[in-house]
C-alpha cells in the first residue's frame, strides 16, 4: 500500500476581501468589516498535489475548505470496493459540508491537479456566524445551493438516457468555468472519462462512445481531455429533450 504523501500546510495569510474569487466563494455579500473578520479566521492556505486527498470518509470534521487553485473530486467506496465519484468541485467552490452532520467526513476529497485551498475552521465559523448575521445567511445559501445540485444530479441519473447526461454535464461544467472568466468553448477536462462516467452513473464505453457522437455530430471537437463546444444550443436541445 502506498503510503500518502502529507499535505504542505502554509502559514499563509489569505485576504478574503481582496481575493479575486470572492464572489463566488463564502464572504459574497459581505460589508467590509464582516470580511476583516472572516480575514481573522482563514489563517492557512493548503497545498495539495495532484492525486492526493485533502480528507478521507472517517476523518473527524474539523474545517471547511474553499478550493483556491485547481480541482478535486469527492468519492466515496461502494460496498464491491469500486470508487464512487459524487462531485466535482473547482476554485470558488466549498469542500467539506459533508463532514457538519456527524463530525466526521463521510466521503474522499482527491486533487486532480496540483491544487490549493483556504482552511476555514468550523468551530470558529458557527461563532462569527452568531456573530455576523450576513455571513450566516450566505453559509445557508451555500448549505441550499449543494442540496439543490444534490438533487439535480439525482435528476439527471433517473431521468436523462446518456447522450443527455453527458450533454448536460458538460453544460454545467463550461457555466461554471465561465463565471471564472474562463471561456465557456474551450476548457480541459480534469477528470478522466472514467471518472466522469462514475459521476453519471455511465460505463467507461458508454462516455467514450458518446463523446465521438458527438464529435461526428458536430457539437463538440475532442482532443484527448482537451474539448471545443461547437454547438452549445445543440447540446442544450439534447438536455431539453429530457423534459418534453
Amino acid at each position: 500500500m502506498n503510503a500518502t504523501i502529507p499535505i504542505k500546510i502554509e502559514p499563509l495569510k489569505v485576504a478574503c476581501s481582496s481575493c479575486n474569487l470572492r464572489e463566488l466563494c463564502l464572504p459574497v455579500g459581505l460589508s467590509s468589516g464582516d470580511l476583516e473578520q472572516l480575514d481573522k479566521l482563514v489563517a492557512t492556505r493548503r497545498q495539495v498535489s495532484r492525486g492526493d486527498t485533502l480528507f478521507r470518509s472517517g476523518d473527524s470534521f474539523l474545517s471547511l475548505y474553499a478550493v483556491r487553485t485547481g480541482f478535486f473530486k469527492t468519492c466515496v467506496t461502494s460496498e464491491d470496493g469500486r470508487d464512487q465519484v459524487t462531485g466535482f468541485q473547482m476554485a470558488g467552490e466549498l469542500l467539506g459540508l459533508d463532514g457538519i452532520s456527524t463530525d466526521r467526513h463521510s466521503c474522499d476529497a482527491v486533487a486532480l491537479e496540483d491544487s490549493s485551498v483556504c482552511v476555514i475552521p468550523y468551530e470558529q465559523l458557527e461563532e462569527l456566524s452568531r456573530e455576523f448575521t450576513d455571513l450566516q445567511r450566505q453559509f445557508h445559501k451555500i448549505m441550499s445551493r449543494e442540496i439543490v445540485r444534490d438533487h439535480g444530479v439525482m435528476l439527471l441519473l433517473g431521468s436523462m438516457r446518456a447522450e443527455e447526461r453527458l450533454a448536460a454535464f458538460l453544460l454545467n461544467l463550461t457555466q461554471r468555468l465561465q463565471a471564472r472568466g474562463f471561456s465557456a468553448a474551450a476548457l480541459v477536462l480534469r477528470m478522466t472519462r472514467e471518472e466522469i462516467g462514475s459521476y453519471l452513473g455511465l460505463k467507461l464505453e458508454t462516455v467514450s462512445r458518446t463523446f465521438s457522437k458527438f464529435q461526428d455530430d458536430g457539437l463538440l471537437e475532442v482532443k484527448q481531455r482537451q474539448l471545443r463546444i461547437l454547438d452549445q444550443a445543440g447540446l442544450q436541445r439534447l438536455v431539453n429533450s429530457s423534459n418534453c
